[in-house]
């Protein structure tokens, strides 16, 4: 604790407090009470605004451990001084008395934040391959990456400025989803090897509010393609179970959007 928080609750000066400290330094050894470091002192300024007063200040706080606290009431003897120190020690132990009782809880919370730091981590890494202009070339996706894989997907389709062609054999209304992420004006080529009644109609009401979407009936195609303007994408899964399963996906550097189609 702050010598200018334990002064206010004392009900004295915190010059007061000190000078008392120092009239019995010898029963304050670094381990009861220490003066902060201008950078401990600005770190603390910085992370609590009610310390902002101290910014200005030409000395240092000091700080007092527990030990250091329950040593107060051996030198401020005054009956105020005795019951403060009382109240602040029973809520030290409170304190530790509860950290040691939820233990395990904390465990189990810090394990939860390193998972999600961790997928945090592998969506940082999908984003900033986008995010610097260039379109990524390749990789794998495990099993689970749903959202990964997903937002790899959206990110390409976003890209796009003039068209997008998917070859893909099993298209669903999510995959209408995905692709109405596209900018205004792009248009879409589904080739697939079933058009269902239930696909057409979800193609219908998707160009109400998203037009461009045209289905074209190929049984020509085995594996899964997207293309982007010009830039061809080989695929490993159909985009409406992106992640579900284990896939890669790469960019292929010698066909262009063009030939692709002319092929099919």
């Amino acid at each position: 604790m702050i010598d200018r928080d334990l002064a206010d609750l004392y009900g004295v000066e915190t010059k007061a407090l000190n000078q008392a400290v120092k009239r019995n330094i010898d029963r304050f050894p670094k381990s009861f009470r220490f003066q902060l470091t201008d950078l401990e002192k600005d770190e603390l300024v910085t992370n609590c605004d009610r310390f902002d007063t101290l910014k200005h200040s030409k000395v240092n706080p000091y700080a007092f451990t527990e030990q250091g606290v329950a040593m107060l009431s051996a030198v401020l003897k005054s009956e105020t001084a005795v019951r403060t120190s009382i109240r602040i020690i029973e809520a030290f132990v409170a304190m530790r008395n509860f950290l040691i009782n939820n233990a395990s809880i904390f465990q189990r919370i810090e394990r939860i934040e390193m998972k999600q730091l961790r997928t945090d981590e592998k969506i940082d890494a999908i984003l900033d391959k986008l995010g610097d202009g260039d379109k990524p070339k390749e990789g794998v996706f495990f099993n689970g990456q749903i959202f990964d894989a997903y937002s790899l997907v959206a990110n390409l389709i976003r890209e796009a400025k003039v068209r997008i062609v998917l070859i893909d054999n099993y298209i669903d209304d999510t995959v209408l989803v995905q692709l109405s992420k596209r900018q205004p004006g792009v248009t879409v080529d589904i080739y697939t090897g079933q058009i269902s009644r239930q696909l057409r109609q979800d193609v219908e009401k998707h160009n109400e509010q998203y037009p461009g979407v045209t289905l074209h009936k190929c049984t020509k195609a085995h594996d899964r393609f997207l293309v982007i303007d010009e830039d061809v994408y080989h695929i490993g899964a159909s985009l409406k179970d992106l992640g579900k399963k284990l896939f890669a996906f790469s960019k292929m550097e010698v066909l262009t959007g063009t030939k692709l189609i002319a092929g099919l």
